[in-house]
């Protein structure tokens, strides 16, 4: 089967042969390992400068150490990674080309805001299934601290956050994707689209974020035919509980109702009323490290066979918010699904 074969619908991939992910690393801060998933992650770092002089090294150095322990667990060497596929928050992705540099590798950096976890991943995944690498990392990271210096406020301001707001995560998630090995594969890909439905607060992002979701998850559906209950789940990534209450109604419009097989990263990783995290987690770190220590644990146990794992990004940048831009959204789905044979993980 050619490329162009692969191609279903409007927007989505069939893998002809699935992609597989070997391993999956998550380290995180002090806050993250305090909430629901704390014993899932590999790591919780207790110092959020990781032993560094700032915010944006510190996010430098959490990617770093993810990376090198995705590699680890995948059983293989650096040398052995054709390509990285990274992403941060952070202008021109600092926090990526400092945190990864050492390493020596041939690297995308992207940026799709918090949803850049399922582009790195849809885009390693096309690498490894076109024959153009054996072996590559996708690998996301954020920071509450650099995020908050970046988008809002220092720290030191103590500024009051409403209550639409959330909590930026302090993490990384990395994971090896590869031809064979693992448990758990990428079957397919839906790629979102920029949907802008002309809302400026930064401070309710999930508002911002849900028309995407719902997009590209009614794109799913119409490409591969299926309906919600053909996913054991629907994870999407930062939409917190403004957001998902959002796209529940704009998807019930469209006759589809994903409320009993949907969770959101974003309200997975916190305790909302134990960690005042207002309406959630959000960040590059936030889908990629809830993916790595939530959801691939249930596919590789089999308690969840089939996924569709839809990490969502706001969109907005300081001069766009400045100039008084709206804050559009985009949304890109994996199909995540258990592997019959058994592998490494």
């Amino acid at each position: 089967m050619c490329v162009a074969e692969q191609a279903v619908g409007r927007q989505s991939i069939q893998f002809q042969n699935p992609v597989s992910i070997i391993s999956g690393a998550s380290i995180v801060g002090k806050k993250e390992g305090e909430g629901p998933l704390g014993e899932a992650f590999d790591m919780v770092g207790e110092d959020p400068m990781f032993g560094t002089n700032s915010w944006e090294e510190a996010e430098s150095t959490l990617q770093k150490e993810t990376a090198g322990l995705a590699i680890a667990k995948a059983g293989l060497q650096k040398w052995q990674i054709r390509m990285i596929y990274a992403g941060d928050l952070l202008a021109q992705s600092v926090a990526s080309s400092f945190g990864i540099a050492d390493y020596q590798i041939p690297v995308y950096g992207l940026y799709g805001a918090c949803s850049t976890m399922g582009e790195a991943l849809s885009l390693g995944a096309m690498a490894v299934a076109g024959g153009y690498a054996q072996y590559v990392l996708s690998i996301t990271s954020s920071h509450f601290g650099s995020a908050e210096k970046e988008f809002r406020f220092p720290l030191s301001y103590g500024n009051q956050r409403p209550l639409s707001a959330t909590w930026t995560v302090t993490g990384s998630g990395a994971c090896v994707l590869g031809r064979s090995g693992g448990q758990a594969q990428i079957a397919g890909l839906t790629t979102g689209k920029i949907v802008d439905y002309g809302l400026k607060d930064s401070m309710n992002m999930g508002a911002c974020m849900a028309p995407a979701a719902c997009d590209t998850i009614y794109q799913n559906f119409m490409d591969f035919n299926r309906l919600p209950e053909d996913y054991d789940q629907i994870v999407t990534g930062d939409l917190g509980k403004i957001g998902q209450n959002i796209l529940w109604d704009l998807l019930l419009e469209k006759g589809y109702d994903i409320r009993k097989c949907h969770t959101d990263c974003g309200l997975e990783i916190y305790d909302g009323e134990k960690q005042d995290t207002h309406a959630g987690g959000s960040g590059c770190g936030c889908a990629a490290s809830v993916f790595v220590s939530y959801v691939l644990p249930k596919i590789r146990s089999g308690e969840w066979k089939r996924v569709l794992f839809v990490p969502t990004g706001a969109l907005l940048s300081k001069v766009t918010f400045n100039e008084g831009k709206s804050v559009p959204g985009i949304a890109h789905g994996v199909i995540v699904e258990q592997k019959e044979e058994g592998g490494q993980s």
